[in-house]
């Protein structure tokens, strides 16, 4: 049987939107002129970042005027609006990738950190239309986000005869402004960059590796003090979430007198209100650092312990951070990384093993 064309077209035409929803949102906190952008997310890992929305619209700001997106997908999805200052169709952001452009999120939800698909995700019906509230805010505010909170970084030992892992606590004091990042031990400055690419000033706080009172094998040769690190990093956000960070730090108050390359790789996946990123990383240390750690001088060797020199050296380390959020301000921060030490360190005579943990974690409150 032959159907006329209209009705052939008319019946794919169905079948084409019959799985898709409408949204109509209602904007609040509008400019009385601008561009606005209007996006659909039905992945948690998109959401997380902000990138490969699932549906995009543009639209010029009228007074009292509603917006439409039709053919949104059905199922959990969540929506994202921005005002597009600039007119450039991307979500501006600062240097540590937060979006400095106002913006609102379906369930009105405001997140203070990493966003959260499941709480700003709603259920979409084939076919239905849904009506959202949606009011613009500026994620960092007027002043910048501040918290508050307690927190520790640790070590393990991986000297002869040592059972005593450094430990220590220390107030978890966060800051995120339009340049400044700093999140407990560590902080960065963004100096220049684009929404992909973006180099800053860092530093750091490096714990002691070791106190000579840790283990008989170390008596003599002093305690390790813990010091400051100063440096750069590059940072790149490439495909598929992907980010690729490069850096160096030098001792700022010459305890050790030398520094480190860091090359991480890593990637976000977002689980409800549960943010993991694990990677991969590689570091150069300087002869000056591997020493302080994992050398002895000629001068505090002994029958048992031969004195022993290290040049510039190479770790790897894989890596998993934790990122989970309570509400939109109580969050929990944790960092672990595993780093595998190379056969030149393992020679000395006062290590006995050749991986060492380390990480940072903390329970904050941000404002």
């Amino acid at each position: 049987m032959r159907y006329p064309r209209h009705l052939l077209l008319l019946f794919l035409l169905g079948a084409s939107t019959a799985g898709a929803s409408e949204i109509v949102v209602q904007v609040r906190n509008l400019p009385e002129t601008g561009t606005l952008v209007l996006q659909v997310y039905d992945d948690p890992n998109a959401f997380g970042v902000f990138r490969r929305p699932a549906r995009e619209l543009q639209y010029e700001i009228r007074t009292g005027q509603q917006y439409r997106i039709p053919d949104a997908p059905s199922g959990d999805i969540a929506v994202l609006v921005y005002l597009d200052e600039n007119n450039n169709r991307a979500l501006d952001r600062n240097f540590i990738g937060i979006p400095r452009e106002p913006l609102g999120l379906s369930n009105n939800y405001q997140p203070k950190g990493p966003p959260s698909f499941q709480r700003a995700a709603f259920t979409a019906q084939p076919g239905s239309r849904i009506d959202l509230d949606i009011a613009l805010f500026a994620v960092l505010g007027e002043t910048g986000q501040w918290g508050v909170g307690l927190g520790a970084i640790g070590r393990s030992s991986p000297y002869v005869g040592s059972d005593t892992n450094v430990i220590q606590p220390i107030p978890a004091v966060t800051y995120f402004g339009e340049r400044l990042q700093w999140v407990g031990p560590s902080l960065r400055y963004g100096v220049w960059g684009s929404d992909d690419l973006r180099l800053a000033l860092t530093g750091s706080y490096r714990v002691g590796a070791y106190e000579e009172s840790d283990s008989p094998a170390l008596d003599g040769l002093g305690d390790r003090e813990s010091t400051l690190m100063g440096g750069l990093a590059l940072v790149y956000e490439g495909a598929r979430g992907f980010t690729l960070d490069l850096g160096y730090e030098h001792d700022l108050l010459d305890q050790i007198g030398g520094g480190s390359v860091v090359a991480r790789l890593s990637r976000g996946f977002q689980f409800g209100n549960l943010r993991l990123t694990p990677g991969i990383g590689a570091n150069w240390i300087s002869g000056g650092l591997a020493n302080h750690d994992f050398g002895v001088p000629a001068a505090a060797a002994t029958a048992s312990r031969p004195a022993y020199h290290l040049s510039d050296t190479f770790t790897a380390e894989v890596g998993l951070g934790v990122f989970y959020e309570f509400t939109e301000n109580w969050r929990a921060v944790f960092n672990v990384a595993l780093e595998q030490l190379g056969s030149d360190i393992t020679d000395s005579p006062i290590v006995d093993t050749d991986q060492v943990i380390k990480g940072f974690a903390a329970v904050t409150y941000t404002f």
